[in-house]
């Protein structure tokens, strides 16, 4: 298994994860995020997992924030997204994913690292525990429509 740089080639695999990972991520919506990840090289970077089979098993989309929750310093690294197939996972896969995110953002002057996981992603709050991650945070957002309903 090796870490790389995504290339051209890799787009489609990358989208179909991505949409394994967000569900709810409609596939226009995921063409456009992709496109816009792409194109903006000196803030985002994508990583992806190729097997010894040329098969692309994982991902991790890497950014720069100015701010990110428990962390002092700007800009900061930030994993926006990450996944693993789930016949790669506790394999050593997600680690080395997430480190080439991290030299990426060595590189890019960050000495801090964010990520969030939602609060339903057990697993995924434990890998990042795993790999030095300090829960820093947990909240619950709210919503509420301000269109008119009959009244107060």
């Amino acid at each position: 298994m090796i870490v790389r740089p995504l290339a051209a080639g890799d787009i489609p695999a990358w989208k179909r994860m991505r949409a394994a990972l967000w569900p709810a991520l409609q596939d226009g919506e995921n063409d456009t995020e992709c496109s816009r990840i792409v194109g903006q090289p000196s803030r985002f970077a994508v990583f992806v997992a190729q097997s010894d089979l040329q098969t692309i098993e994982g991902f991790v989309e890497a950014s720069l924030r100015e701010y990110a929750d428990g962390c002092d310093t700007s800009p900061v690294g930030y994993v926006e997204g990450w996944f693993v197939q789930p016949q790669a996972r506790r394999t050593g896969v997600g680690r080395k994913l997430v480190h080439a995110a991290e030299t990426w953002a060595r590189a890019q002057g960050c000495t801090e690292m964010g990520s969030d996981s939602i609060l339903e992603n057990v697993e995924g709050q434990h890998a990042h525990a795993r790999l030095g991650y300090v829960e820093v945070e947990r909240q619950v957002c709210f919503r509420k429509s301000l269109i008119e309903q009959g009244g107060p």
